[in-house]
Order: C-alpha cells, then sequence, then structure tokens
C-alpha cells in the first residue's frame, strides 16, 4: 500500500488535511506539537473508471484502490538535533514513500504562526534543511562505519563510499540525496537507510479560498520558484484547508454540486492524491467478478506477472498468461463476453507491461 507522510511546519494545516482525507476528527489546534504520535488513515483513491466498470458488472462489491495518509506532527528549527521532539518525529517520516510538504500560504491572525510572519519560502527552507541535515548525520555515521569495513577489504562496503560522498556532497551543496541516484541500486542502497531527501516528494500549498480557484497567488508562486529550484520535479498543488473541511463534512452528491458551483473541477484532495500517483509512478488496473470489481495499484513498466502478484502470489508463482481489455471498451461493449465476441480481449504473456486502465483476468495454475 502507498503511504504519504504529511510534514510541516506547526499550525500549518497538517492535521485539517488529514482531518479532510480521512473524515476522522485529528485535533486541529492552535498550537505546536498537538500531534505527538503519529495519526493513520486509509483513504479510496478517486478512479471515475472504476463506478462505470462496476456499473457494466453488477458486483456484490466495489473495492477502491487505497492510500495511506500519515499525519506526522509539525517539525521546527533544529528538529535534526532533537528539538521539539524532532527525531522521533523524523523518524516516522522515514517509514513512508512518500513526502507530502504542507506549507502555509494564507494569512490568519488567529491562527499562531510558529515563526510569527507569513513566508512560504523561508518554511519551506526550514523544513527542507532540517531533513538534510538529518540525512548528513545518516550519512556520515554509515560513511564511517564502511570506510572500516573497505580497510579490512569488504569490496561492496568500498562500492557504497563512493554512493555516500555524493550524497554527503549533494547534501552540504543544500541539494538532497535524490540528487546523487544515478541507477536502481542507489536507489536500493539509500531506501535501507530511510533517507528523507531521497524520498519523492511533493508540496500541498495551503491557500485562502480566494486564491484557490486560480490556483495562484504571490505566496503559492514564490512557493513553487523554491521548491523548483530546490528539486527541479516537485509539484505545488493548491488547497484550501477550510474548504476541504467543509467538503468533508458534505455528502457525495452535495460536495460535486459545491465544487461546481464554486468553479473548481477537482477537490484539493483529490488533486493530492493524484498528484502522490504521478509522483511514484503509479497506475491502475482492474480485475472484475460477480462477487468483487476492484482497482489494484502497480507501478508503470511492471509485467503481467508482476501485477498478478499483487493479487494473490498463487498467481505470479503460477502465471500462464494475462487476458486483457481496456476498461473504455470493457464497458462501451458491456462486459467480457461481449468483448471477447467482438476480438477486443487480448492474451498476452509474461513480457506484457500493464497499462493504466487495464481489465485484466489472470490464467494461473499451482
Amino acid at each position: 500500500m502507498l503511504r504519504i507522510g504529511i510534514v510541516g511546519l506547526p499550525n500549518v494545516g497538517k492535521s485539517t488535511l488529514f482531518n479532510a482525507l480521512t473524515a476522522t476528527k485529528v485535533p486541529a489546534e492552535n498550537y505546536p506539537f498537538c500531534t505527538v504520535d503519529p495519526n493513520i488513515g486509509v483513504v479510496p483513491i478517486p478512479d471515475p473508471r472504476l463506478a462505470k466498470i462496476a456499473g457494466v458488472v453488477k458486483p456484490k462489491k466495489v473495492t477502491p484502490a487505497v492510500v495511506e495518509f500519515v499525519d506526522i506532527a509539525g517539525l521546527v528549527r533544529g528538529a535534526s538535533k532533537g528539538e521539539g521532539l524532532g527525531n522521533q518525529f523524523l523518524g516516522h517520516i522515514r517509514e513512508v514513500d512518500a513526502i507530502a510538504h504542507v506549507v502555509r500560504c494564507f494569512e490568519d491572525r488567529d491562527v499562531v504562526h510558529v515563526e510569527h510572519t507569513l513566508d512560504p519560502v523561508r518554511d519551506h527552507d526550514i523544513v527542507t534543511m532540517e531533513l538534510a541535515l538529518a540525512d548528513l548525520a545518516t550519512v556520515e555515521r554509515r560513511l564511517e562505519r564502511q570506510r572500516k569495513a573497505a580497510r579490512g577489504g569488504d569490496k561492496e562496503a568500498a562500492a557504497e563510499i563512493a554512493l555516500l560522498e555524493g550524497v554527503k556532497a549533494a547534501l552540504e551543496s543544500g541539494g538532497g540525496a535524490r540528487d546523487a541516484i544515478h541507477a536502481k541500486a542507489d536507489s536500493a542502497i539509500l531506501r535501507q537507510l530511510g533517507l528523507l531527501t531521497a524520498k519523492p516528494i511533493l508540496y500541498a500549498a495551503n491557500v485562502d479560498e480566494a486564491s484557490l480557484a486560480s490556483g495562484r497567488g504571490t505566496a503559492v508562486d514564490a512557493l513553487m520558484k523554491a521548491a523548483t529550484d530546490h528539486h527541479e520535479e516537485a509539484e505545488v498543488v493548491p488547497f484550501s484547508g477550510r474548504l476541504e473541511a467543509e467538503l468533508a463534512e458534505l455528502s457525495e452528491a452535495d460536495r460535486v454540486e459545491f465544487l461546481m458551483e464554486a468553479g473548481i473541477a477537482e477537490s484539493g484532495l483529490d488533486r493530492l492524491i493524484h498528484a502522490g500517483y504521478h509522483l511514484l509512478g503509479l497506475a491502475t488496473f482492474f480485475t472484475v467478478g460477480d462477487n468483487e470489481c476492484r482497482a489494484w495499484t502497480f507501478h508503470r513498466g511492471w509485467t503481467a506477472p508482476e501485477c498478478a502478484g499483487e493479487v494473490h502470489s498463487d498467481m505470479q508463482r503460477g502465471f500462464i498468461r494475462a487476458e486483457t481489455v481496456g476498461w473504455e471498451e470493457f464497458v462501451l461493449l458491456g462486459g467480457y463476453k461481449a468483448a471477447r465476441e467482438q476480438g477486443v480481449v487480448r492474451s498476452e504473456g509474461r513480457e506484457y507491461q500493464v497499462q493504466d486502465g487495464d481489465v485484466l483476468l489472470f490464467r494461473f495454475n499451482v
């Protein structure tokens, strides 16, 4: 399951965002460190394709793909040295797949800012620096151990030293560990270390409602420049914490009507989830049956047997072939039977790379 950690300074809207995402009532108090232990919520991934497929099949159960959000307490200056329970909070971040960095881009005298003034770029830089400093301490400790091992003749340690020195240089120059990744093997090593700046990151800009329709504003533009200057692939998703809190109280039908009247095509939460999918190179395939229609998450580039393994390990182990049809054809023609009769269902083997939106039937034998 995809796990995204919500981080940022105190009082920027992390718990408000989490509450809206999960429709829970985590305290969103007006003081730092109201969230000490991480709150975890499992959120269905919005995908209208699943409803259309289920409308054809009419199964007993419809199961969407899900993402797990982890609401991590606010970081402050000095978190990497233990300030504000920083070491504990940074440890929680190491356990997630990606980071959603919430940055405050709205003025409100009634909501205390831990730095006393509104400055999204400064706030971005504080959290970014604390993550980098924590990583630098981790890398230096690892380097010391690996240098000792290399002197003892450990060839793997010697090979790792070059990567770690590159990471150290990147961190010291103001970059992140991701800047030193040049191969899959590099990613694997850094993942074992739990380096924070090696994780994919997106930015959730908490704006006022007036700025939301355009998705822009001086504060958001400044944040976007700071984020992309630091990491060129960064993505900034504007959302309004207050608006999302209101939406969370509405029914699905009322929520759609509310957004239409406000001239907003998609809620900030949905955009945040989709951005996380894009950030991690994820996509969705579907399985169908009388009992259940289900959406499954996979990494783009995965083969049919790898996707079969998401459904059940036996399917991957005994994989024979995958019968597949695109979801649009499946819906248009009215299901597998009609799709087969029209000759649009394909039989794919082990090398087939599953495409986003494929409806799959796995044939296997164990």
